[in-house]
């Protein structure tokens, strides 16, 4: 279960601060027993899973769209998840600053309440979308939407959209990209991706960032890197370190494959 058991609460959506909202479902409370994986007084179990399956099924609907838009206009897009604090800004914003010349690029950034994230992103020269979602835990096909209606990316651009620090809640959710790319910090626990499966299931891509740190903890990669495969054998697996640059050009290659791949009409990447 995701964001029908998360709790986070109803509320309005606003993009840029120019009049465009979007109001959630009702969300759901307390995790318990049964198919919905929640309890809410009177609520049955199947009725909330119905509930679910709608958010859902509206949601896709929305993607469905937004991904007919991003293949018309040869537009690589990246859904970018991550526990708050993984280091992706930084790595984001690095990328812009290093890419910057060699293609199109453009942002679209969620988040709760500041728009600081946005400010830093736009500091490199790239065009930035901020959303934020109040009391939302992930962004959604719909805000998306409006996002590229506000944002007008240039064909043969590469989009990245980063979402809500959140590892459970934006699994669920189809924003229309090509691929999730998960950025988990050696900071964190390398249980991770077994904790939340779910994330680590859908992405295509796993950063493992800020490995100039590895000296000063007790952190094992490859035990890491192993319950990643376990819960998706198909994971590709990148060591980067967004500060010191190391392992940054074989991201960029990745992503230069990606890139291709939109401009020749494709859906996937090409294997390296």
């Amino acid at each position: 279960m995701m964001c029908t058991t998360c709790g986070c609460g109803e509320g309005e959506v606003a993009i840029d601060g120019h009049g465009h909202h979007h109001h959630h479902a009702h969300h759901l409370l307390d995790y318990g027993k049964g198919p919905a994986g929640g309890q809410v007084p009177g609520l049955s179990q199947t009725r909330m899973v119905r509930i679910e399956r709608n958010i859902l099924a509206k949601n896709d609907g929305y993607a469905s769209a937004n991904r007919q838009f991003l293949a018309r206009m040869r537009i690589a897009a990246l859904n970018l998840v991550s526990s708050p604090g993984s280091g992706k800004t930084t790595l984001l914003t690095r990328t812009l600053s290093d890419l910057k010349g060699e293609m199109p690029m453009a942002v679209i950034e969620g988040d709760q309440q500041t728009s600081v994230d946005a400010e830093r992103i736009r500091g490199t020269g790239a065009h930035a979308v901020q959303i934020n979602t109040g009391k939302g835990c992930h962004l959604d096909a719909h805000m998306v939407g409006h996002a590229l209606d506000r944002l007008g990316p240039e064909a043969g651009s590469l989009l990245f959209i980063e979402n809500v620090g959140n590892l459970v809640c934006p699994a669920a959710f189809d924003l229309g990209e090509v691929c999730k790319v998960a950025i988990l910090s050696v900071t964190e626990g390398e249980d991770k991706p077994l904790k939340y499966p779910d994330m680590f299931a859908a992405a295509g891509l796993l950063l493992l960032n800020k490995i100039d740190l590895l000296p000063h903890l007790a952190f094992d990669v490859e035990r890491c890197i192993g319950h990643a495969r376990r819960v998706n054998p198909q994971i590709r697996v990148l060591q980067v370190s967004a500060t010191t640059g190391a392992g940054m050009e074989a991201w960029y290659g990745w992503l230069r494959e990606l890139r291709g791949a939109a401009l020749a009409g494709l859906s996937e990447p090409v294997a390296a």
